[in-house]
């Protein structure tokens, strides 16, 4: 390529800053621009690479290649300005490492930037000129620097692996992934096997012999096997190279002392973080952090894709196997639209009830609600893993704070008997306060006491504070037809100052009690309306889903084949495709994953998207 202007959008990201350092130290005038400030920008301005906050079109005037991943958006300001100019970050690479005249490309399902790391940090160590552009620091070792042979991981995800004519090509390991662009295995593994037919030299790591020289090196000794086999990787790519078995082995301690960032990196005492989102980069941080606990091991997972949880589903479940419990976290989308059959609750359901997993599984709404369990949960001797490739390393800022702050105040959540609200099984900072006086009893005693109020008001369960802040209803009636004030923290309200919609208000505080109206129906009594609703089992909570406009959440759902649907103990009422029934030993968990599966059968189905009436569902 002949240097010229070049425009990086994203270029925060480890992947698009390392490449930034490789075109400028090529000669050709670098910026970038991301939606944020971080350290990695502050790092590239340090040398002299301008990055903008934001994105706008006027930042490519004048560029003649404007560089992307396939994260960015296609309708991007700065991709709709690129035009002809826009080229991918992973065919870009592939060019590089190609007119290099020396360059070992280091590919794989697992463990490409700490092979890559321990490569570009074994020729240093052996006295080489290296230039390197990894994903991932490795502690004072940034992503991208140096000169001379070029050693880069080279990524698969996209396909520009096939591309890559290297003088050497490492092959860590191939593993079915990346199910959101390679189809099928065949797909994926032909990807490689034309990256190998390109290559002058291929490194096979699964296929290298143990070398007993190794054995007298400490620093190798105590790394996990999976290190074990990339630092192996290091040591052949250095013999190929000419080096001796002795020079190898004093150098190697320096190469593997460090591994890169969220490679088991510990956050906090007792609190760990890696990047594995793959079942078998799982088992293997799971078998790390077992080999350390010394009390219960709790590992906090996020999924990365839909694709990719829909794919490996079934392989899961046993790469937690060592752990006492395990909290899964909503998928990371990483862009990518819902897929049928990845949701975090399919993930959920298939470790319920695969029997491939014994110990505790539990559901969190969020990252941060997962994290406030596992600061909750923690004893003496406890680990506690953060695992996953999304945005669960947002934790470590919040970790690191926790961790120095032992006061974690209570979050008061007011409820009346609680009857349409749901509850987390995870062990949270919050307090449930049933709410005093009138409007904590139940609707039932208000009638019998007040005959004559509207018959309809029958059909409704619960308690009269949970009616009025849910503004709920039945038989196509809300309560807010019925209200002239509410009284809330010693305050009457006027109805129309408490914000109802449907099943909603906008009421905050605690309701103490309730002025009605005097009204009147030409409809029935009381025993009529009672008569036409359905006697819900015990262990429901209410209609799960308010109804969208126009239609019914029942007729939706039972539409999209939700009737017979179960996750644990929880089940659909087989009377109502809107209820959910939890059986005895039910975990909160089981309520959870059934109502977003339930959510997403009608969303699949209709692409209507149901919102919860039961509250604190929470469903994102």
């Amino acid at each position: 390529m002949t240097p010229g202007v070049a425009h990086l959008v994203g270029i925060g990201g480890v992947g698009m800053a390392a490449l930034a350092v490789l075109l400028r130290s090529r000669g050709w005038k670098v910026s970038g621009c991301d939606i944020a400030r971080s350290p990695r920008t502050d790092w590239l301005e340090s040398l002299g690479i301008p990055v903008s906050i934001g994105h706008d079109a006027s930042h490519v005037a004048g560029a003649d290649m404007v560089v992307v991943t396939p994260a960015v958006r296609p309708d991007n300001p700065e991709v709709l300005a690129a035009k002809g100019a826009m080229r991918f970050r992973g065919d870009v690479l592939a060019e590089l490492v190609n007119s290099a005249p020396d360059s070992v490309a280091v590919c794989g399902s697992h463990g490409k930037t700490t092979t890559s790391t321990f490569v570009a940090k074994l020729l240093l160590a052996l006295g080489e000129s290296v230039e390197w552009a990894i994903g991932g620091e490795t502690g004072e070792f940034p992503v991208a620097g140096g000169s001379g042979v070029l050693v880069v991981e080279a990524d698969e995800s996209d396909g520009t692996l096939a591309k890559y004519s290297a003088k050497t090509l490492v092959v860590t390991n191939c593993e079915y992934d990346h199910p959101d662009h390679f189809k099928t295995p065949a797909d994926y593994f032909a990807c490689f096997d034309e990256a190998r037919g390109r290559a002058k030299s291929v490194v096979e790591s699964s296929s290298l012999a143990p070398l007993g020289f190794l054995s007298s090196v400490g620093a190798f000794a105590a790394l996990a096997d999976h290190n074990k086999a990339n630092a192996r990787a290091a040591v052949e790519v250095a013999l190929r190279r000419g080096h001796s078995p002795d020079a190898i082995a004093a150098a190697l301690p320096r190469a593997v002392a460090d591994l890169p960032d969220r490679r088991f990196e510990k956050v906090a005492e007792g609190v760990f973080t890696d990047y594995a989102h793959h079942p078998t980069e799982i088992r293997c941080a799971v078998s790390m952090a077992r080999h350390i606990c010394r009390g219960k091991l709790r590992v906090l997972f996020q999924p990365h894709r839909y694709s990719r949880t829909k794919a490996l589903l079934h392989d899961f479940p046993a790469a937690f196997a060592g752990a006492d419990e395990v909290v899964l976290c909503p998928v990371y989308a990483a862009f990518e639209p819902p897929v049928e059959g990845g949701d975090i609750a399919d993930l959920y359901k298939e470790m319920r009830e695969s029997g491939k997993y014994a110990a505790r599984v539990l559901l969190a709404r969020s990252c941060d609600e997962a994290w406030e369990h596992a600061r909750n949960s923690m004893a003496e001797g406890d680990v506690t893993l953060l695992l996953g490739a999304g945005n669960i390393i947002a934790l470590v800022p919040r970790v690191k704070s926790d961790m120095s702050d032992a006061a974690h105040p209570p979050r008061r959540i007011l409820i009346g008997q609680g009857s349409n609200t749901w509850k987390s099984d995870l062990n949270l900072s919050v307090e449930y306060v049933k709410t005093d006086g009138p409007a904590g009893e139940s609707g039932a005693k208000l009638l019998a006491e007040r005959p004559g109020l509207c018959p309809w008001m029958a059909g409704i369960p619960g308690t009269i504070g949970g009616w009025v802040k849910m503004n709920a209803g039945a038989f196509g009636h809300s309560i807010s037809e019925v209200i002239e004030s509410v009284k809330v923290d010693g305050k009457w309200i006027p109805r129309d100052a408490c914000g109802f919609g449907y099943r909603t208000s906008a009421i905050d505080g605690e309701i103490q009690d309730v002025r009605w109206l005097d009204c009147s129906c030409e409809e029935g009594d009381a025993a009529s309306f009672l008569a036409r609703r359905k006697k819900f089992p015990a262990g429901t909570k209410g209609s799960v889903f308010k109804n969208p406009e126009g239609d019914f959440a029942g007729r939706l759902l039972e539409e999209a084949g939700a009737k017979g649907m179960r996750v644990g103990g929880a089940r659909v009422w087989e009377e109502h495709a809107n209820v959910i029934v939890c059986e005895p030993g039910a975990q909160a968990g089981d309520f959870l994953a059934l109502a977003r599966l339930m959510r997403n059968c009608v969303l699949f189905r209709f692409g209507v998207a149901l919102e919860p009436e039961v509250r604190g569902l929470g469903l994102c």
